[in-house]
C-alpha cells in the first residue's frame, strides 16, 4: 500500500491501515483502550491523551501512534470541543494544535491554565522563536513543530507524562532560608512548594526544574544540561529557551523581586544555579 500523503506524517500507518479504514471502526469520542486494539497495556492504568487538531488526517496519524504506544486517545476538532472534554473528563495530557478555527490553541491553553495544570504539548506550524516562547509563557510543557514525526510526538508525550505524573526523583522536604530571609520549602513527596508557609502553584515541569536545582545547591547547570536532566531532551530536539522561560516563570512565583532573585541565579554565559 502506498504511504499516505500528509504534512504531519510520512511513515506508514500501524498495521498497514489507512485513516479511512481506521475511521470505519467507529472510535468513540472517549477514545479506545489499548486492549480493544489488541495492544499490550503498560503497567498501571493507561494514560489518557486528548488530541486537538482541526485536520482529520493529523488527528488520525497522531492517534494511531499514541494508541500503538498504549495510550487511550480521544479527539477534538476545535477549541470549544477540547475545553468541553477537559472539563468533563480531564485527560492526563493534551496535544493541542495552535492554528485552530474560532478559538485558537493559545486561547485554549490560556483557558485550560485557569483551572488545570494538565500537561500540554503544542503542535505548531509556527517555527519562529517568539511563537514558541509565547506558548511556553502561557504554560505549555513542550511543543512539536509541524510537519512532525509521529514517533517524535509519541516520545515527547511519554517524556512529559513521565516527568509530570511520576514521583519526584527523591522524597523528603527541602527547606531553605528563614531568620529574616524568605523561607522556601520544596516537598518532593507531595510535590508542593511553599514560600513563607504560603503554598505556591507550580506546573509539573516548573516543580521538577526547581527541585532539580535545589537538590544541587550552588552547582551551575547549563541550559543543555537542564534540558537533558529535567526534560530528558537535548538542544537537538528542543529549544534551550524552554529553560529560560521556565526559570522566569518560577522566579515570578517564588521570588520577592524576580528582577533581583534570591533563589535561582543566572550565571551569565553558562546557565543557572540555586542559592540556598
Amino acid at each position: 500500500m502506498a504511504e499516505p500523503s500528509s504534512r504531519a506524517d510520512t511513515a506508514s500507518f500501524p498495521e498497514g491501515r489507512s485513516p479511512a479504514a481506521r475511521s470505519s471502526e467507529g472510535r468513540s469520542p472517549e477514545g479506545r483502550s489499548p486492549a480493544a486494539r489488541g495492544l499490550a497495556r503498560p503497567a498501571g492504568p493507561a494514560r489518557r491523551v486528548l488530541v486537538v487538531d482541526d485536520e482529520p488526517m493529523v488527528r488520525e496519524v497522531a492517534t494511531a501512534y499514541l494508541e500503538r504506544e498504549g495510550f487511550v486517545v480521544s479527539e477534538a476538532a476545535d477549541g470549544a470541543a477540547a475545553l468541553d472534554q477537559v472539563a468533563a473528563n480531564p485527560p492526563d495530557l493534551v496535544v493541542l494544535d495552535v492554528m485552530l478555527p474560532e478559538i485558537d490553541g493559545f486561547s485554549v491553553l490560556t483557558r485550560i491554565r485557569r483551572t488545570s495544570d494538565v500537561p500540554v504539548v503544542l503542535l505548531t506550524a509556527r517555527a519562529e522563536e517568539p511563537d514558541r516562547l509565547l506558548g511556553l509563557e502561557l504554560g505549555a510543557d513542550d511543543y512539536v513543530v509541524k510537519p512532525f514525526s509521529p514517533r517524535e510526538l509519541a516520545a515527547r508525550v511519554r517524556t512529559v507524562l513521565r516527568r509530570s505524573l511520576g514521583p519526584a526523583r527523591s522524597g523528603g522536604c527541602l527547606r531553605f532560608g528563614g531568620e529574616g530571609d524568605p523561607g522556601l520549602e520544596i516537598d518532593g513527596v507531595s510535590r508542593e512548594v511553599r514560600v513563607d508557609g504560603c503554598p505556591v502553584e507550580l506546573t509539573p515541569k516548573e516543580f521538577d526544574l526547581l527541585a532539580f536545582l535545589a537538590r544541587s545547591p550552588r552547582q551551575v547547570f547549563s541550559r543543555a544540561q537542564l534540558l537533558e536532566q529535567v526534560w530528558e531532551s537535548s538542544p537537538d530536539w528542543q529549544d534551550p529557551s524552554t529553560v529560560t522561560v521556565h526559570v522566569r516563570r518560577i522566579r515570578q512565583k517564588i521570588e520577592t523581586d524576580p528582577e533581583s532573585p534570591r533563589w535561582i541565579h543566572t550565571v551569565w554565559g553558562v546557565g543557572y544555579r540555586f542559592e540556598p
